[in-house]
């Protein structure tokens, strides 16, 4: 298994982590915004009439109305990348990453019109007499490209378990664990059959309840978001000041102490924006395409309003809590994670200039950097270490009050601890300490800095479970379009059902594997949807024209 991870890291290294895959990303919808002429401005008013169903006609072809479909598609793109996506980003990349957030929805709105509409009119009726659609079919139907189309479906089932299902699961459980003590046994299993229940029905049954999910969710994120920011307003323009003038000058681009380079919240902000509103991904236009219309830009038009709702809206709220509460750059009581943990070799000191530079050097991989990780034994006497010769860092900050002790027992520890190459051998130790946090925890504690106190982290806890359930369910249909493509309506229902165990799986599972899997899945969905659009960017301005001088009145 190590293997394998290794081998998709690194390929995800050369795709997806890429410095080029941002550049490429904003590029299509750079171009498109000016080639279309800032679509996602001139059509923003006519967007929220379509979706209102003021050219509503009930004898046109299509599965389901425009808002339902608008609320399948936000969601499958608000979910945890919402809560703990911005929380990562920040952590990394400070308040610049979420400028970047800004501009990629903001780019993201033009590829997301252009990539429904096209998806949208190359749609197929099924043998079950059900819409089918999505880049699939346009790059088949129309590019002749039939092997970039399968290899766009197969990619799109793998992210259907890697993106909306396995982490999902992972996130639902690990939250209600921590905060309420549910059994991640209960919790998987329970809303297994939930699940279940939902996409056996198909499209209809799922925009039915997406459509009703995702006000309410949104809902009750939105009053806890506000309710912090209330809270600090004072703090609130100088959030904004930093997030606009950080992402320029770089003055403050790392998140926390030792956070990362100006390049690095740009890749942070560019890639996390993709994983939150998935513009240009081609997952989204596989539910636009189940809409009820004869007038394929009509959709279009209406999926430009995704990736405000998603991004410049959820998603500044997170960061708007996140920053103005100043959560992001205090120390917090935590248990470390093995992942976020590094014993350095030699002594640092935090109030030393000289050594948190060396340190910002080797965390950021930059030139001239001279520490080393710290490989020796560490002697501990009642979970303190009692000899020196390294430093911890915790999620890129010098770790404070580090105890050691045994298990789940939270027994002190007292012996020799082995660490080879900065990590800890044995992994029955559990590290306790004061230290940066990140990605949902940093939400967590971000809501209990207003009105609501620590009732607060309760709304983040049932806003993870809501944005990721409705994640999951959205992304069974993207998944199960797929393999209607691959191998036909008869697939779909033993694709539902390993959907369905793959949830309880990953409740109770380690899924690394499978998320860095589907890292390297995103981009291979991304890149030939991009590939896509761009050879049928004179189609599109024509559909576009054509469509305006009819509705344009």
């Amino acid at each position: 298994m190590e293997g394998l991870l290794g081998f998709f890291n690194l390929l995800d290294g050369f795709l997806g982590s890429a410095f080029w895959f941002p550049y490429a990303l904003l590029g299509v919808g750079a171009f498109f915004t000016i080639y279309l002429k800032f679509p996602q401005i001139r059509f923003f008013k006519h967007a929220w009439l379509v979706v209102t169903g003021k050219y509503d006609k009930a004898d046109e072809p299509g599965d389901t109305s425009h808002f339902r479909a608008l609320t399948t598609a936000l969601s499958g793109t608000v979910g945890t990348g919402n809560i703990s996506g911005v929380a990562f980003a920040i952590f990394l990349g400070g308040p610049a990453a979420l400028f970047w957030m800004w501009a990629t929805a903001f780019l993201g709105m033009t590829t997301k019109f252009v990539e429904v509409t096209l998806s949208h009119k190359y749609r197929v009726k099924t043998e079950d007499g059900t819409m089918a659609g999505g880049p699939m079919y346009y790059m088949d139907r129309r590019l002749n490209m039939k092997w970039l189309a399968v290899a766009f479906a197969i990619a799109t089932v793998i992210s259907s378990f890697g993106t909306g299902n396995l982490p999902q699961s992972n996130g639902i459980a690990t939250s209600m664990e921590s905060t309420f003590g549910f059994s991640p046994v209960v919790v998987g299993g329970i809303l297994s059959i939930l699940l279940g229940l939902v996409i056996l029905g198909g499209i209809t049954r799922i925009a039915a309840v997406t459509s009703r999910i995702v006000p309410i969710m949104a809902l009750i994120y939105i009053i806890g978001a506000f309710a912090v920011i209330f809270a600090n307003i004072e703090n609130v323009g100088p959030a904004f000041a930093s997030v606009i003038g950080d992402a320029f000058t770089g003055s403050a681009a790392a998140g926390g102490f030792l956070g990362a380079t100006l390049a690095y919240a740009f890749n942070r902000g560019v890639n996390r924006g993709l994983f939150s509103n998935e513009a240009g991904q081609g997952s989204a236009p596989i539910a636009h395409a189940a809409a009820k219309t004869k007038e394929p830009v009509s959709e279009g038009m209406v999926s430009i309003l995704e990736p405000f709702i998603d991004t410049i809206i959820i998603c500044t709220l997170t960061g708007l809590v996140i920053l103005s509460s100043g959560v992001w750059k205090e120390k917090h009581q935590n248990i470390f994670d093995r992942s976020d943990m590094t014993f350095m070799a030699g002594q640092y000191d935090e109030s030393n200039s000289e050594d948190t530079n060396k340190l910002f050097l080797h965390l950021n991989n930059e030139e001239g950097d001279e520490v080393t990780n710290f490989t020796g034994e560490i002697e501990v006497v009642k979970g303190t270490a009692t000899t020196g010769g390294f430093t911890l860092m915790n999620s890129r900050s010098f770790a404070e009050n580090v105890t050691y002790s045994v298990g789940e027992t939270e027994f002190p520890f007292t012996g020799t601890l082995k660490v080879d190459d900065g990590a800890l051998v044995k992994s029955s130790i559990i590290v306790e300490g004061k230290s940066l946090v990140h990605s949902a925890n940093l939400t967590a504690i971000a809501f209990t800095r207003g009105y609501f106190g620590e009732f607060g982290k309760y709304i983040v806890s049932i806003g993870l479970l809501l944005f990721a359930f409705s994640t999951a369910i959205a992304w069974s249909y993207y998944g199960d379009r797929a393999m209607t493509y691959l191998l036909g309506p008869r697939s779909v229902m033993p694709y539902r059902v390993i959907y369905c165990a793959g949830f309880f799986w990953a409740a109770i599972s380690d899924t690394t594997l499978v998320w860095a899997l589907s890292a390297v899945a995103i981009v291979v969905m991304t890149l030939p949807n991009l590939f896509g659009i761009m050879m049928l960017r004179k189609e599109m301005k024509d559909s576009m024209n054509e469509y305006w001088e009819k509705y344009k009145k």
